[in-house]
C-alpha cells in the first residue's frame, strides 16, 4: 500500500518537471477563507536520505521501470506521480468570465459533437480544440477589459466591484478549466438528440423542443447522479486513469504553469496546431484521396469487374461503407486522432487482434453468404427487405408506432447485412466479455477501492491535496440529481410521443445502472468502453414486443446513462488531476449538460433538415453519413421483433447467446490466470477479451482507411518513443497529440458550416486527380480517372 502521509508530504511524490516547493491553498482552514500553504520537498523527511529512500520504496512496490533515469509510464499510478503535477495555486474557479465564456464555446463544442455524429466516422469533439479558444479569448479578457485597480484611487473607483467583478485579472488555471469543461460537457453529445433524429428520418414526428430538452436532461443527469455516488471506485483510485484525458490535462498545465520546460512544449504545442491546421484543409476538401492511399487499389484500375469487386471490399474504405481499408494509409487526423497516442499498449495490443478477426470474419461472412449475406451490400447498417430493398418499415408500423401483424406476413421481416449481423454479435460478446472481466479480474480492485472510500485512505496524491484543500460534494447531492432527473423523464414518458409504458422506463434505468460501473472500470483503465447499447435493445425487445419507438427510448435511458456517466466521470477525474473544487465541477458538469440538451437538439435539427436524403441513403457520402440514425433505426426495429428474428427459430438466434458466450472464454481464462499468470514471460490477464470482441467489428461500417495509420501511430508512439524514449513521451507526447487534434477539428468546423453543407447547400472542390468526379475516391472500384 502507498504511503498515507498527509497531503503537506505530497510534493514529494513528483519526479521530474515537478515544482518544489509547491503552493497550494487550503479552502477548509479560516471558516471558508483561502490560506496559502507552502509544502516543499523537504517536508516529507527530516532529511533527504529518507525521502529517497522513500521515493524508491514506492516506485518498487508499484514496478517503475527507468530508462535513462526517465520514468516509463505505463500504469494509473505512473501517471500520478511522475506525468501530472501536484501543484496547486488555489486561484478563482466559479467566475462570471469562467461561465460566460463557458456558455458561449458550449455552443461551438454541442454544434461540432452533433455534426460529428452523421460524419462516416465517429469523433469525439477534442476538448483541447475548445480549451484553446477559450484560452485566447480569456487571455484577450483579462489584457483588455476594464480592470478594478485602473479606477482604484480615481473618482471612478465606485465601479472597481463591477469591474473586479467582470474582470477579475489573470486568466487563471480553474478558470480556464471550468469554462472548458462547461462547453466540453455540452459537446460530450446524446443518444436522446439522435432518437429524436431517428424519429425525424424515419418516423416523420417532429419531438417538441420541451419534450427533447427534458429528455436529454434526464438521461445525462441520471448518469451524473450515478457517477457522484460511484466517485469512490471509478474517479479517486490512480488506475482510473481515462487516457484520453491526458493530453487535455497536459495542455492545461502547460498554458498555466510558467516553466522552462513548458515553454518548450508550447513552442511544440503551437507549431503541431498551426501545421495540422493548415494541412487538414487538404485531405478533407482539396485532396480526398488522401483519406485513404491504397497501392492496390491504384494498381488494379484495369482487373476484371469481378476481382475489382473482391478488391474494393477489402482494400477499399475512403468512402462510407465501401470496404475493409486493409493496408489503406490514411493522412486525414480528424479521422485518425491522438486517441493512439494516448491510449495504452495493452489496450491497443488487444484491439489489433480485433481487428485481424474483424478483416477475415466479415469476409468470411459475406463470402461464405452466412445470413443469406451476398444479397445485400458487404457493410452498411440499414435494413433490407429479403430480396435486397430497403425495408419498408413504414408499412409494418404504420403510424401508430405499433406493429401490425398482417402487414409483417405481407412486407416480410426485415434482414441485416451480414457486417451488420456480426458487429451485434461481437457487441453482445463484448458486454458478456466485461462483465465477467470486471468480476473476475478487477473484483479484489474493486473491494479496495471500497475499503479506501470507507476509510478515507485513498493513496492517490491529487486526491489527497484536492480532499485537504477543498469541500467535497455531499452524497445526497447526488441523490437529488437522481430524483430531479428520474421525475423529468417520467413527465416525458408520460406526456411525450414514447409509445414507453412507465414500468418499462424504470426497468431501463435500473439496467443502465447495473452497466454503468462495469463500463466506467474498463474505459478508466484502458481508454474506451464497450458498446451497449444491443444490449439494452435487446432487453427493450423483449419487454416491449411490436414497438420500435418505444425500444428508441428504452435504449436511450439505459444506454445514454452509461455512455454520459463515462465523460462526467472522465471529467471528474480531470478535475482532480487539476484541483478543481469537488463542488465547483459539481455546478460546472450540471450547467453544460443543461446547455448541450438545447443546443444537439437545434443543431441536429439543422443537420437532418439539410442533408435528409443523404442521411436516407444507405452508402452516404465520404462527408456525411446516416450510419449513426441507420444503426439506432435497424436495431430498434429489429429487436422489437425479437420473437421472430432472434427467437430459437429466426435467423439470428446467435446474437443474443452471445452475452452468455462472451462470458465463457473470459471464465477459463481467469481459471488459466489463477493456475499459470505468466505463460512464457506472458501475463495471461493482459489479454482482455471484451477489447478484443469490440474491435472485431470495428469496421462492420462506415470510413475504415485511417486503422492502418492509427496502428502505425499507436506503435510509434506507446511502443518506441514511451520505452526507448520515456523522457520525450513525458514532456510531449499528450500536448503533440492535443495540439493535432485541436488543429484538425478547428479547421474542420469551419469546413462543416462554410463549404459542407451543415446549415445549407454544399460546395464541392472543382473535380481533379486527387478528387475524382465518379467512383470511390480511392479509386478502389476501377473508375478510369487515372487512364
Amino acid at each position: 500500500m502507498a504511503s498515507q502521509d498527509s497531503a503537506e508530504q505530497l510534493p514529494q511524490l513528483t519526479a521530474a518537471g515537478g515544482h518544489s516547493p509547491v503552493e497550494y491553498f487550503d479552502e477548509k482552514a479560516g471558516h471558508g477563507k483561502l490560506e496559502k500553504r507552502l509544502s516543499s520537498d523537504s517536508s516529507i523527511a527530516s532529511d533527504g536520505k529518507l525521502d529517497a529512500e522513500k521515493a524508491a520504496a514506492l516506485d518498487a512496490e508499484h514496478h517503475v521501470k527507468f530508462v535513462n533515469g526517465e520514468p516509463v509510464i505505463t500504469t494509473g499510478w505512473d501517471v500520478s506521480r511522475y506525468l501530472v503535477d501536484p501543484r496547486d495555486d488555489g486561484d478563482p474557479s466559479i467566475t462570471f468570465r469562467s461561465l460566460f465564456l463557458g456558455t458561449i464555446f458550449a455552443g461551438l463544442g454541442a454544434a461540432l459533437c452533433q455534426i460529428y455524429l452523421f460524419k462516416p466516422v465517429q469523433v469525439s469533439v477534442s476538448t483541447v480544440f475548445l480549451l484553446l479558444l477559450i484560452y485566447s479569448v480569456g487571455l484577450a479578457w483579462s489584457k483588455y477589459l476594464p480592470r478594478a485597480e485602473w479606477v482604484e484611487g480615481t473618482r471612478f473607483a465606485r465601479l472597481a466591484p463591477i469591474f473586479r467583478f467582470i474582470n477579475p485579472g489573470e486568466f487563471g488555471l480553474k478558470e480556464h478549466v471550468i469554462a472548458a469543461l462547461v462547453a466540453s460537457t455540452a459537446s460530450g453529445g446524446s443518444a436522446a438528440v439522435m432518437n429524436f433524429a431517428v424519429q425525424r428520418l424515419y418516423y416523420d414526428t417532429h419531438v417538441e423542443a420541451t419534450t427533447a430538452v427534458l429528455a436529454t436532461f434526464s438521461t445525462a443527469c441520471f448518469g451524473y447522479g450515478l457517477v457522484g455516488l460511484l466517485r469512490p471506485l471509478t474517479v479517486y483510485p490512480s488506475e482510473m486513469v481515462y487516457w484520453g484525458n491526458l493530453p487535455t490535462v497536459s495542455i492545461f498545465q502547460s498554458l498555466h504553469f510558467n516553466t522552462e520546460d513548458n515553454h518548450k512544449r508550447l513552442k511544440v504545442f503551437w507549431g503541431a496546431f498551426s501545421g495540422m491546421f493548415v494541412w487538414e484543409i487538404f485531405p478533407s476538401y482539396i485532396f480526398p484521396l488522401l483519406n485513404g492511399v491504397s497501392v492496390i487499389c491504384l494498381a488494379t484500375q484495369h482487373a476484371p469487374s469481378g476481382a475489382q469487386d473482391v478488391i474494393t471490399n477489402l482494400f477499399g474504405g475512403t468512402d462510407g461503407n465501401e470496404g475493409l481499408g486493409f493496408l489503406s494509409i490514411s493522412l486525414d487526423w480528424q479521422y485518425i486522432t491522438s486517441s493512439f497516442m494516448s491510449f495504452p499498449l495493452i489496450q491497443q495490443a488487444n484491439s489489433w487482434i480485433g481487428y485481424a478477426v474483424c478483416y477475415i470474419a466479415i469476409m468470411g461472412i459475406y463470402y461464405s453468404d452466412v445470413w443469406n449475406s451476398k444479397a445485400f451490400p458487404m457493410l452498411s447498417t440499414s435494413l433490407y427487405s429479403q430480396n435486397g430493398t430497403r425495408y419498408n418499415q413504414a408499412a409494418v408500423f404504420g403510424t401508430t408506432f405499433t406493429l401490425n401483424q398482417t402487414a409483417l406476413e405481407t412486407v416480410g421481416l426485415p434482414a441485416l447485412t451480414g457486417s451488420n449481423a456480426w458487429a451485434n454479435l461481437c457487441a453482445n460478446l463484448g458486454i458478456g466479455g466485461l462483465i465477467a472481466h470486471t468480476v473476475l479480474f478487477w473484483g479484489p480492485y474493486v473491494w479496495e477501492s471500497f475499503k479506501h472510500a470507507r476509510d478515507k485512505s485513498q493513496p492517490d496524491p491529487h486526491w489527497k491535496v484536492v480532499m485537504k484543500n477543498y469541500e467535497e460534494v455531499p452524497w445526497y447531492w447526488y441523490l437529488a440529481l437522481l430524483a430531479l432527473s428520474f421525475f423529468a423523464g417520467l413527465i416525458v414518458v408520460l406526456k411525450g410521443q414514447t409509445t414507453l409504458p412507465w414500468w418499462a422506463y424504470i426497468i431501463s434505468l435500473l439496467l443502465g445502472a447495473f452497466i454503468t460501473p462495469f463500463s466506467t472500470l474498463l474505459y478508466a483503465r484502458m481508454g474506451n468502453g464497450i458498446a451497449t447499447n444491443q444490449l439494452m435493445k435487446m432487453v427493450a425487445g423483449a419487454v416491449n414486443p411490436g414497438k420500435p419507438v418505444a425500444n428508441l427510448y428504452f435504449s436511450m435511458w439505459s444506454h445514454d446513462v452509461v455512455s454520459t456517466s463515462i465523460g462526467l466521470a472522465g471529467d471528474l477525474k480531470m478535475g482532480q488531476y487539476l484541483k478543481i473544487p469537488p463542488r465547483a465541477m459539481f455546478l460546472t458538469q450540471l450547467w453544460g449538460t443543461i446547455l448541450g440538451a438545447a443546443i444537439n437538439y437545434i443543431v441536429m435539427i439543422s443537420v437532418v433538415d439539410a442533408q435528409r436524403d443523404i442521411l436516407l441513403d444507405p452508402r452516404g457520402t465520404n462527408v456525411w453519413s446516416g450510419q449513426e440514425p441507420q444503426s439506432l433505426n435497424s436495431a430498434a426495429v429489429t429487436w422489437s421483433l425479437a420473437k421472430q428474428l432472434y427467437g430459437p427459430h429466426g435467423p439470428y438466434i446467435w446474437i443474443p447467446l452471445g452475452l452468455l458466450f462472451g462470458m465463457v472464454p473470459t471464465f477459463v481464462q481467469w481459471l488459466i490466470a489463477k493456475k499459470w499468470p505468466t505463460i512464457g514471460g506472458f501475463r495471461v490477464d493482459s489479454v482482455v477479451l471484451p477489447i478484443i470482441y469490440q474491435y472485431s467489428a470495428w469496421m462492420s461500417a462506415g470510413t475504415n482507411s485511417p486503422v492502418m495509420t492509427s496502428i502505425i501511430v499507436g506503435l510509434v508512439s506507446q511502443l518506441w518513443v514511451r520505452r526507448y524514449h520515456p523522457g520525450w513521451y513525458k514532456k510531449y507526447n499528450f500536448i503533440l497529440g492535443g495540439a493535432l487534434d485541436g488543429g484538425a477539428q478547428v479547421m474542420i468546423f469551419i469546413l462543416s458550416f462554410a463549404v459542407f453543407g451543415a446549415s445549407g447547400n454544399p460546395r464541392s472542390f472543382p473535380t481533379w486527380a486527387g478528387n475524382p468526379a465518379q467512383g470511390n475516391v480511392d479509386y478502389c472500384n476501377g473508375n478510369g480517372a487515372l487512364d
